[in-house]
């Protein structure tokens, strides 16, 4: 049994779902999302909750049960509320700018990083703080590991991309030799 299958999903009073085709649809405040459902996996709307439920048995039916609600939680919360993430940027002479809906990164290289906003994703900069601001968490979260992927944190300065709040373990450096 799946733990987080089994619990049901409320629906805001604001949120239309639609369930066409193995396909759900979720309409709301802040924009549309829509996934495929796999076809092992029931899905009902009972009295504004939605229920997942297991279909078939295959081996990856458990799995798979768990993994839809959880999707389905993330859409509603995402079409309601939508998510952020924000980055750090490090180091002497690193700095983000926006140009248009685009974002625009000097951070030691010889040319500047440019990374085009995907449809549905918006960048904010203040100072050395990137926000990035989306209804779908999955879209969210892949453009900032992108960005961040740019220029990781690295161990001796600290300099580089890094999530707000992110621990970076510093190494020490090398050492001369003293002789006596």
């Amino acid at each position: 049994m799946s733990r987080i299958g089994k619990k049901p999903i409320e629906i805001p009073h604001n949120v239309e779902v639609k369930i066409e085709d193995g396909k759900v649809t979720v309409l709301g405040p802040k924009g549309e999302l829509s996934q495929e459902i796999r076809p092992e996996i029931n899905i009902e709307i009972k009295k504004d909750k939605i229920y997942v439920s297991p279909g078939m048995e295959t081996k990856q039916t458990k799995a798979f049960w768990g993994l839809t609600r959880a999707l389905l939680a993330n859409m509603l919360n995402g079409v309601v509320s939508g998510y952020e993430k924000k980055l750090e940027i490090k180091g002497i002479g690193y700095k983000a700018s926006l140009e248009g809906e685009n974002l625009v990164l000097t951070i030691g290289f010889t040319h500047p990083v440019k990374i085009e906003a995907p449809k549905g994703i918006k960048f904010k900069v203040e100072k050395n703080i990137i926000t990035i601001f989306g209804i779908n968490k999955q879209l969210v979260g892949l453009i900032a590991a992108k960005i961040r992927k740019t220029r990781p944190p690295e161990p001796y300065k600290g300099k580089g991309i890094r999530y707000v709040g992110e621990k970076v373990r510093k190494k020490v450096g090398k050492k001369a030799i003293t002789t006596t």
